[in-house]
């Protein structure tokens, strides 16, 4: 049984982080609705009146529009081709008995230790050799092998804490490996999914490395590599910085708040375990 004093002191903990964490996004907020001319980034509004025209000004100059459908596009389908291949892997390692299964699965999970860094040079030659620099397979490709690492990881520990008499009677009842997925797995891993499907599209969303290596023609630039151009361009105009930053920023938030209940499901809790 918790006490009055412990439940007041954790409420009270969680009210101090809550407040470090928000205090940035306020920071960013209160400068986006702020004055062009102004510099300050503090949480004090402008006299007169919010300047919502901030957002669109950063759009029309920075060519945003442009951006958010590369990254779209690119994060769409990274998540698409990552969801699958770490969902057919990850029911192949977690499942089924193969030789050599261990030894493959651990080669997955090497790729969750090598820095992306050490293999975005030599990557970038094998991709201009095989002509996809400058197209959006340079940048969906790459990303998905990445993600997949982590994907078939967390997608084999998931469906190897599955119930096993769920599996057993979805074979009894004539079932076979194929059906047993997608009836009956996959449906009750619908929370590790859309836990997946948050991390890979967060981490897509903002990858500045990998495009900034493979696109050097603005028509394939995404969103982080456009902001970086566009703070160049107006170093010294923090609002218009601030409101850039907002609309990039914003779709993330949207996915996030429209699957975060599964996303806390997933991240907690699976299906019945034995």
């Amino acid at each position: 049984m918790i006490s009055r004093t412990e439940r007041t002191l954790t409420y009270a903990i969680l009210a101090l982080f809550t407040v470090v964490s928000l205090t940035p996004v306020l920071g960013i907020l209160a400068t986006a609705l702020g004055p062009q001319s102004s510099l300050s980034t503090g949480f004090t509004l402008p006299d007169d009146g919010l300047h919502w025209g901030n957002f669109a000004d950063a759009w029309t100059r920075g060519h945003f529009g442009t951006y958010l459908r590369n990254s779209t596009l690119v994060t769409l389908s990274v998540v698409a081709v990552a969801t699958l291949l770490s969902v057919l892997a990850g029911y192949a390692f977690g499942v089924m008995r193969f030789p050599g299964s261990t030894v493959l699965f651990y080669l997955f999970v090497l790729g969750l230790a090598l820095p992306q860094e050490a293999l975005v040079v030599p990557l970038y030659f094998d991709l201009r050799h095989l002509g996809l620099t400058d197209t959006y397979w340079g940048l969906i490709l790459p990303q998905a092998a990445q993600s997949l690492a982590f994907g078939v990881f967390w997608m084999r520990t998931y469906f190897r804490g599955s119930a096993r008499s769920v599996i057993e009677a979805a074979r009894i009842d004539g079932a076979n490996s194929w059906t047993a997925l997608w009836r009956v797995l996959v449906p009750m891993a619908r929370p590790a999914i859309s836990t997946l499907v948050v991390i890979v599209f967060m981490w897509t969303w903002n990858e500045f490395l990998m495009a900034l290596v493979m696109v050097s023609d603005e028509a394939h630039r995404t969103v982080p590599l456009g902001l970086a151009f566009f703070q160049g361009q107006h170093s010294s105009e923090t609002a218009l910085l601030a409101a850039a930053a907002v609309l990039i920023a914003l779709p993330v938030v949207i996915v996030y708040v429209a699957l975060q209940r599964r996303f806390i499901a997933g991240m907690l809790s699976g299906a019945v375990k034995e």
